[in-house]
């Protein structure tokens, strides 16, 4: 190993790189979580049903923008180094967090007030665009060759530890200052205590030096010039980049947001589970499955990334509508419209069990993607290349699941329309997956010559 990760350690700078990355989850699932009880406070459309469509447009905004994100801040990762620019996107994401906590309701500022949550929601999106690829990559590039899904698979984990963190505070909050004063004013105790989780991250990461390889190529003169130019110029490492979008992150993002976002909602508004209880439902599931990552992270490195991440992908488009239906069955009330089950009364367990299967499927397509994403490209372009593929993946395919299930919920009036779109996404991956995206778990990142060369567009061991 290089002399830097000696110094530092593979534990510390995991921990370092997974708990900024956890806090910027966290800041960024607060504002999903809470769209039931704020949602009104920004938006007057005339229907509370209006208001939150609105607020899930917002929160689709911070999604879109992400890929923009990638190209910059994955450009000045490659640019000036992977340390620097995800201390400068995790500052971003604070800030802007902290501001969502202070900003003045409608009834201060009229349309503003969602103007300028909006203008908020951008700039967190942004910030969120580099943060994942430059934790990445980091903890990529300081990993032993035959351990790397093992390694970047406890940076998964964060995504899930962040939205348990934010459920967590949420009910904490609630349950202290009584329903009315959190309607009232508590909703904002969340976003403005993560200010002081993000002032700790920064700490730990300001201390950590730079990637090896980075540095490396750093002293010899190696760094690429014009980032976005030799990523999306070159045709070879633009078929790479098409390749793992439409091969890998398109169906992994409506996997990852079915299972832990949009299970949520379904919960709350489809299958009316109140707050509390829907919340808990989804901690304990995602309790018992958090583990799986660093499970299926470590079994990549064995028998490859592609077949876990496929059978993840299968596996959603085949049980999501039995899965669905059986929480209908178990759910508070009978929502009328069965599927395989008759309703056999609430059952929390049950609903708790379903979801936990759910995140299981987000395990195997996330667990994996960190270094499989790394592997494919080269050291100079590596923070650019892979940021993009898995923010439009993430951040468009998987952040549009809310808002395009609610909308054909409504168009259709059937309470399975809302998978439809997740299902058909990840088909469509796991087909080209299958047939196009090649294996990489036996590349040796220290050598350009051995990924997705530029010049010959080559994966060694493929």
């Amino acid at each position: 190993m290089a002399q830097e990760e000696k110094a530092q350690g593979l534990p510390r700078i995991i921990f370092a790189s997974a708990a900024g990355t956890m806090i910027e989850w966290y800041d960024f699932y607060i504002f999903g979580s809470l769209a039931a009880v704020i949602a009104s406070k920004f938006y007057s459309t005339g229907t509370p049903i209006g208001d939150m469509i609105a607020w899930l447009a917002t929160f689709a905004v911070g999604f879109i923008v992400r890929p923009f994100g990638a190209i910059f801040f994955g450009r000045v990762g490659d640019l000036i180094g992977r340390k620097y620019t995800f201390l400068v996107t995790m500052t971003l994401m604070g800030l802007c967090t902290f501001g969502v906590g202070l900003l003045p309701t409608k009834e201060v500022l009229g349309e503003w007030a969602g103007i300028v949550l909006i203008i908020l929601r951008i700039l967190q999106g942004l910030a969120l665009g580099g943060e994942y690829g430059g934790a990445a990559t980091y903890v990529a590039e300081h990993s032993p060759n035959g351990r790397r899904g093992f390694y970047t698979s406890w940076i998964q984990i964060t995504a899930t530890l962040g939205l348990f963190m934010s459920l967590g505070v949420i009910l904490v909050t609630r349950q202290s200052v009584g329903e009315d004063a959190f309607s009232a004013w508590g909703w904002r105790v969340p976003f403005l205590i993560s200010i002081l989780l993000v002032g700790l991250s920064l700490y730990i990461r300001y201390s950590l030096r730079e990637s090896p390889m980075y540095d490396k190529l750093k002293k010899s003169g190696g760094i690429s010039k014009n980032p976005l130019k030799e990523s999306f110029g070159n045709p070879y490492n633009l078929g790479y980049v098409i390749l793992a979008l439409f091969g890998a992150t398109m169906g992994q993002g409506v996997v990852w947001y079915t299972g832990q976002f949009y299970a949520l909602f379904y919960l709350q508004k489809i299958f009316g589970v109140d707050l509390v209880n829907s919340n808990l439902i989804i901690a304990g599931a995602l309790l018992l499955g958090t583990p799986f990552f660093v499970y299926f992270g470590n079994l990549s490195d064995k028998i490859g990334r592609k077949p876990i991440i496929l059978w993840g992908m299968i596996l959603a488009v085949l049980l999501y509508y039995p899965i669905y239906g059986a929480m209908a069955a178990f759910a508070p009330q009978d929502t009328g419209q069965p599927f395989l089950f008759p309703y056999m009364g609430y059952q929390p367990v049950m609903l708790s069990l379903l979801i936990f299967i759910q995140v299981i499927f987000v395990t195997m397509v996330y667990g994996p993607i960190a270094a499989y994403l790394v592997e494919l490209f080269p050291t100079k372009i590596r923070y650019t290349s892979m940021s993009l593929p898995y923010h439009i993946g993430n951040g468009v395919f998987g952040g549009l699941v809310p808002i395009i299930g609610l909308s054909l919920l409504q168009s259709t009036k059937n309470n399975y329309a809302g998978l439809w779109w997740p299902m058909g996404v990840a088909a469509v991956c796991a087909v080209v997956c299958y047939f196009k995206m090649p294996e990489t778990y036996k590349v040796d990142i220290s050598s350009d010559a051995s990924v997705a060369s530029i010049g010959t567009g080559k994966v060694s061991g493929d």
